[in-house]
């Protein structure tokens, strides 16, 4: 069984930032785009935490959200 995170312990409504890895993970996008998002802007809004990437959850479903198109 997975142990859980000590700040998601002390904190129940918060779940831990997403990497940059798991994000591209979970779009299914390389690793590099994420970081071009990062850079270029039009992914995610992310979060600088020292020198590494970080995304809320929340807003990585409210992106892609807002990426629906409707079928032609």
């Amino acid at each position: 069984m997975p142990k859980a995170h000590p700040i998601e312990d002390r904190q129940p409504g918060r779940r831990r930032l997403a990497t940059a890895h798991e994000l591209a993970d979970f779009c299914g996008v390389p690793l590099a785009t994420v970081y071009q998002w990062s850079h270029r802007g039009g992914g995610p809004r992310m979060i600088k935490v020292g020198r590494h990437l970080r995304a809320r959850w929340e807003d990585v479903e409210k992106w892609l959200d807002a990426q629906t198109v409707d079928a032609a």
